[in-house]
């Protein structure tokens, strides 16, 4: 931590670190909360996230990236955190109230209406990667959630580019806080990216397969297409696209057995769905 206690020096002149908290929950970052006092004698609470390898190998400047974005929707009223101070590998940012959606249910109405406030915002405010339309496998296939069977019906039919919209590239009940039945926060934007607004929607609709059930699931879906007018023909060839992002990876997640289990049960009935719909001619 003596590298953040450098950063609050440099960017928050005459703010002291009274003390620390590691939160829980953070896959791809380390979380920290800070309780700062200020030189008037009130104290504050911000966050700490230092990103790991896996986000610093893909994007050196992430944290900058991160802070920007942060910037540009907090003036379009987003319930994102404000960001406060950056340097390599680490974000500064507002602590905000709530509690994980992992925890409390993700309420699939509201998040729906928030991802289509996203996908309305000018996709260019900020500037951010393209989004690969079939990542690079980056080791054996992970046959155990079908990884082959996916690749071989996305080389047949590759995911259509698009419109191009601002993702938030990662959104699942775990990256939202909720106090009293609302949305209070939507968290970790570091894979945010560029690219077709169904790639936002399959990744929210398998995690909320994976975290809720089938009915929050399509509850989710049905209100995002009623409120966009979102054409969903290509949406199956998008599901596959999401369904690799466990591939290699959730054995990694610290999961207990059962919840892993129900997770890999609900990912194959995902990608037989997918794979089972017909494909636009």
């Amino acid at each position: 931590m003596k590298g953040v206690h450098d950063l609050v020096r440099r960017t928050m002149p005459g703010e002291v670190v009274m003390h620390s908290e590691s939160l829980t929950g953070g896959v791809s970052a380390r979380v920290t909360a800070l309780i700062l006092r200020k030189p008037d004698g009130q104290e504050r609470r911000v966050v700490v996230r230092e990103y790991g390898e896996r986000d610093l190998r893909a994007n050196p400047d992430v944290a900058a990236q991160e802070y920007a974005l942060l910037s540009f929707l907090n003036t379009q009223g987003m319930p994102v955190p404000q960001p406060l101070a950056h340097a390599p590998g680490v974000l500064v940012q507002t602590f905000m109230a709530g509690q994980s959606g992992a925890e409390v249910g993700a309420d699939p109405v509201q998040l729906a209406r928030f991802l289509a406030r996203v996908h309305a915002l000018e996709p260019a405010a900020v500037p951010l990667r393209p989004l690969a339309n079939v990542p690079p496998a980056s080791g054996p296939p992970d046959d155990s959630l079908s990884e082959s069977v996916i690749r071989a019906a996305l080389a047949a039919h590759p995911p259509p580019p698009g419109r191009t919209t601002l993702l938030h590239g990662d959104l699942w009940p775990g990256n939202t806080l909720w106090q009293a039945g609302s949305l209070s926060a939507v968290l970790d934007w570091e894979d945010a990216a560029q690219g077709n607004p169904l790639y936002d929607l399959s990744t929210a609709r398998l995690e909320l397969l994976f975290f809720s059930g089938h009915e929050a699931m399509q509850a989710f879906t049905v209100e995002y297409i009623g409120v966009t007018g979102t054409a969903v023909c290509d949406l199956p060839v998008w599901d596959l696209r999401a369904a690799l992002r466990p591939c290699g990876r959730m054995q990694d997640w610290g999961l207990e057995a059962a919840t892993e289990a129900q997770m890999r049960g609900r990912h194959a009935e995902f990608v037989l769905a997918a794979l089972a719909a017909p494909r636009p001619s």
